[in-house]
C-alpha cells in the first residue's frame, strides 16, 4: 500500500461469489478504512468464504474487491499477500514438520516493524517453543504462531478468521489485547470475522452482520454489545435458560421447542405458539414425539430461514432401540459408508452381539442409523450448525469434535467398531482413544498399513488394513469386515474383569535403555506387593501410563525416566505433550519421580538431526537413533519444566535427584558426563521445588543407576504408600 495517501482502504462493492450451483455470496457490501471492522454471522453464513475471495483464494464470479485503490479480484493469492494484506485463515493451517522457528523465518519481511524478535517479545510462550514443530503446540499456541505469521508480513490489512475458535480464555483475551494495540497503533486495519459477539464488540468500532451470504446490517459495535435482544434478531443467539445449551433460534421473540425423543408416547402441549406448533408436526410426521417438560435437557433447534420449518438437531432422551446395555456402537459416515458399516452391523448381530449405528455424516443427508449425525453433532459447544458447514475440512473438524464429547456422555459402551478412510479414521479413532483402556477398539481403515501412532495414540486400538477400499462389499472387503466383526464379538464375549480380588495393585514405571539397570534394580525391590508396568519413555510411552492413571486402572507410580520432557522443548522425536504429568496432576496419586535420561535429546538417523544442532555433542545409539547432549542452557529450561508441573501435584509426592549422574551415558569416563550440565538441571529444580507436607524433594548422592538409588526410591515409595488416598485407590481396582 503506498504510504503517502489513504491508508488501509479496502472496498467490496456487490461481490458475489458461487460453489457450483450454490450461491454463497450474495451482493456483499464491505469499506474498511481504517482500525478494526468485525463481520460477524454464524456458521455457514459466507463468512469464510468472504476470506477466501479478498486473498484470491476463491475467484468472485462479479463484483468488486479494491485495496489501496487496486482491483484484486483478477490478481493471485501470492500478489494480494505482497501488496500488503496478511491472512490468519480458520484452522491455522500451519506445517506440521516445521518449527515455530522455521514459520516466523520463512514469513519475516525484510525491514518491516515486526520480527521474529519482537514475535517473541509479544508472544514469549512462542520463544519458550520456538523448537519445536507446529503439530507439537497446543490449539492457543497455533493460533498465536498463526497470528505472528501473518504479521510478520509487515501488513497494512490484516484478515483474521475466527482467530479465538477453540481458545481458551485467557489466550482469548491476549488475542483481544494484540488486536486493541495493533488499532491504537494504527500500524495496520484488521478485518475480523468473528461469531464470538463478545470478542467482535470488544475490539471493532463497526460490526457486519452477515447471513444468508449477504451482509443484513452494519451498526457501532457498542450498540451490539449492550443490547442482547438485538444480537437474538440480528444473529440468532442467546440463551432461553442457563440450564440449557445455547439454542439455535427460532427466529426473533420464539422460544425452542421441547426435546423429542424417538417413539415415545406424545405429549401434548396447549397454547404453543406457531413456530412450536409447527415444530410438533413436523417431529411427528419424523417419527418423533414430545417428551414431558420435566425431562427437557437442553435441545437444540435449527430453523429454515427461507421457510420458517424447525426440526430438532438433538433429543438427549433418545431410549435405544431395544435392550442396548452393553452395545457395540457402529460409527462412520453412513452417508457414503452405508454398505459397509451395515455389514458389521449385522454381522455382530449374528453372533448376538448387541450393536448400534452412529452416523458421522457432515453431508446433511437424512439418515437411518439408530443415533444421526445431528445428534452427534449437537454436543459440539456451539450447536450443530458449527458441524454442517459446507465445507469438508471444518465440518470434519468440527464433527470429530462433537463425537468425543458425545461418547465421554456416554454409558456402558460395550465396544466400538468403524471402517473408513482418511476423514472418517480420523473422526472415530479420535473418539476411540477418548474411551478407557479395555474397551474394544476396531478401526478397519485404509491408511492402517502406514504410520499409526496420530490415530492410535496411547489407546490400546486395534487398526485393521482394508486392503482394497472402504467402497463397497466384495469378496476381499467381505473377508475384511467379517474378521474385524469377529474380532469384535471375540472381545465382547470375553470382556471380563482382570484384576481378580485380592490381587496386587498396579504400579507404573518409566524406562528407557540407559535406565534399564534403575527400573530393573527397583523392579526386584518391589516383591509381590505390587505389579509393575513398565512404559518405554518414547513420547507414547508416557501417555500410556497417564491414559491408565487416569482410567483408574494405576494406583501409583515410580516415574523415574523422564526423557521425553527433552524432547518436547527441543525439538526431538520422543517427545510428551504438554499434559505429561498431568494425570498425576488430576488423580493425585502417590508419585515417585525423577530426572532419568534427561540429559539427551532423541532423533533418528545422524542425517535427520536438524541443522541448527550441527555443532553438538552426539551419541549414535545405533544407525536409526542419535543422542544429543543436552547444555547447561537447555538443562535449566528441563528442570523448569519438571519442578513447574510437580509444584501442582497435590498428591503424596516424593521426587528423588541423582546427583551422580541421570543415565548409563552421563556418568564419570562415559560420553555425556558434564557436571555443569548436571548442576544446571539439578539446581534449577531444587530452587523451584516448593515443598509441603505431602510433596518432598530428596537428593540421593549416587547414580540413578546404582542399587543405593533403587533403595532410596523404594524406600519413598514405601513412605507414600500408606497414605488413605493409596488404599483407597487400591480398593477401586
Amino acid at each position: 500500500m503506498a504510504r503517502g495517501g489513504v491508508r488501509h482502504a479496502l472496498a467490496i462493492r456487490e461481490l458475489h461469489v458461487f460453489y457450483g450451483a450454490s450461491h454463497a455470496l450474495q451482493g456483499v457490501n464491505i469499506t474498511l478504512s481504517e482500525g478494526v471492522h468485525a463481520v460477524l454471522g454464524r456458521n455457514g453464513m459466507g463468512k469464510t468464504t468472504l476470506c477466501n475471495a479478498i486473498m484470491g483464494i476463491k475467484k468472485a464470479s462479479s463484483g468488486s474487491i479494491r485495496f489501496d485503490g487496486r482491483e484484486l479480484t483478477t490478481l493471485p493469492s501470492h500478489k494480494i499477500a505482497s501488496m500488503g494484506v496478511g491472512y490468519t485463515p480458520q484452522g491455522r493451517r500451519l506445517w506440521p514438520s516445521l518449527t515455530v522457528d522455521d514459520h516466523l523465518r520463512l514469513c519475516q519481511r525484510k525491514g518491516g516493524a515486526w520480527t521474529v524478535d519482537r514475535v517473541y517479545a509479544q508472544f514469549p510462550r512462542l520463544a519458550e517453543r520456538r523448537w519445536n514443530g507446529g503439530g507439537q503446540l497446543s490449539g492457543g499456541e497455533q493460533q498465536m504462531l498463526a497470528l505472528s505469521r501473518a504479521l510478520l508480513s509487515d501488513p497494512d490489512l490484516l484478515i483474521l478468521d475466527e482467530p479465538t475458535e477453540g481458545l481458551a480464555p485467557v489466550i482469548v483475551d491476549q488475542v483481544i489485547d494484540l488486536m486493541k494495540t495493533l488499532a491504537e497503533e494504527g500500524g495496520c486495519a484488521i478485518l475480523l470475522v468473528e461469531q464470538n459477539v463478545r470478542v467482535a464488540t470488544e475490539v471493532a468500532e463497526d460490526v457486519a452482520i452477515m447471513v444468508n451470504g449477504r451482509v443484513s446490517d452494519v451498526l457501532p459495535a457498542a450498540r451490539l454489545a449492550g443490547d442482547r435482544t438485538l444480537q437474538q434478531k440480528l444473529l440468532g443467539v442467546g440463551r432461553v435458560d442457563e440450564s440449557a445449551p445455547m439454542d439455535i433460534a427460532a427466529g426473533p421473540g420464539t422460544a425452542p421447542g421441547p426435546p423429542a425423543t424417538k417413539r415415545g408416547a406424545a405429549s401434548e402441549m396447549p397454547g404453543q405458539d406457531p413456530i412450536t406448533d409447527l415444530a410438533v408436526r413436523t417431529a411427528r410426521r419424523a417419527g418423533w414425539a414430545y417428551v414431558a417438560p420435566d425431562r427437557w435437557r437442553g435441545t437444540h433447534w435449527e430453523t429454515n430461514r427461507i421457510d420458517g420449518t424447525v426440526k430438532p438437531l438433538v433429543h438427549l432422551a433418545d431410549p435405544p432401540r431395544g435392550d442396548q446395555s452393553g452395545a457395540v456402537l457402529v460409527a462412520g459416515t453412513f452417508d457414503t459408508k452405508a454398505r459397509e458399516l451395515g455389514y458389521l452391523r449385522d454381522r455382530l448381530r449374528v453372533d448376538e452381539v448387541s450393536a448400534r449405528s452412529v452416523d458421522l455424516s457432515t453431508s446433511g443427508k437424512p439418515s437411518a442409523a439408530d443415533v444421526p449425525p445431528h445428534m452427534i453433532a449437537a454436543y459440539h459447544p456451539r450447536g450443530a450448525n458449527a458441524v454442517f458447514t459446507g465445507d469438508r475440512g471444518t465440518a470434519v473438524t468440527a464433527m470429530t469434535h462433537a463425537f468425543e464429547r458425545w461418547i465421554a456422555a456416554q454409558d456402558n459402551i460395550g465396544g466400538i467398531i468403524s471402517a473408513a478412510g482418511s476423514g472418517g479414521t480420523s473422526i472415530a479413532a479420535t473418539a476411540m482413544r477418548a474411551l478407557p483402556i479395555g474397551v474394544p477398539k476396531v478401526m478397519v481403515s485404509t491408511v492402517a498399513s502406514g504410520d499409526v501412532g496420530a490415530y492410535v495414540g496411547p489407546s490400546d486400538m486395534l487398526m485393521m488394513h482394508s486392503v482394497t477400499d472402504v467402497a463397497g462389499i466384495n469378496r476381499i472387503s467381505r473377508k475384511v469386515l467379517g474378521n474385524a466383526a469377529a474380532a469384535m464379538a471375540g472381545m465382547v464375549r470375553a470382556a471380563r474383569d482382570d484384576a481378580p480380588a485380592g490381587e496386587a495393585p498396579l504400579i507404573g514405571l518409566t524406562m528407557f535403555g540407559v535406565t534399564t539397570q534403575s527400573v530393573t534394580n527397583v523392579t526386584e525391590r518391589l516383591g509381590d506387593r505390587w505389579e509393575p508396568l513398565v512404559f518405554h519413555a518414547t513420547g507414547t510411552g508416557g501417555r500410556s501410563m497417564e491414559k491408565l492413571v487416569d482410567n483408574g486402572l494405576i494406583s501409583a507410580a515410580l516415574d523415574l525416566t523422564t526423557t521425553e520432557v527433552c524432547d518436547l522443548l527441543m525439538g526431538g522425536v520422543f517427545a510428551a505433550t504438554e499434559d505429561r504429568f498431568g494425570a498425576f496432576i488430576r488423580t493425585r496419586i502417590p508419585w515417585v519421580g525423577s530426572v532419568g535420561a534427561t540429559d539427551m535429546v532423541n532423533f533418528g538417523a545422524r542425517g535427520t538431526v536438524p541443522g541448527r544442532y550441527e555443532d553438538r555433542l552426539f551419541y549414535e545409539h545405533n544407525r536409526e537413533v542419535t543422542l544429543m547432549r543436552t547444555t547447561v542452557e537447555e538443562s535449566g529450561r528441563i528442570g523448569q519444566f519438571l519442578v513447574d508441573r510437580i509444584n501442582r501435584m497435590d498428591g503424596p509426592v516424593r521426587f528423588l535427584i541423582p546427583e551422580g549422574g541421570v543415565s548409563a551415558l552421563d556418568a564419570p569416563g562415559q560420553p555425556f558426563d558434564d557436571p555443569a550440565a548436571r548442576e544446571a538441571l539439578q539446581g534449577t529444580i531444587a530452587e523451584s521445588f516448593v515443598e509441603t507436607a505431602n510433596r518432598r524433594l530428596i537428593r540421593v548422592p549416587y547414580h540413578i543407576n546404582d542399587p543405593e538409588f533403587a533403595d532410596a526410591a523404594i524406600s519413598a515409595l514405601s513412605a507414600i504408600a500408606s497414605d488413605r488416598r493409596l488404599e483407597t485407590s487400591r480398593a477401586a481396582i
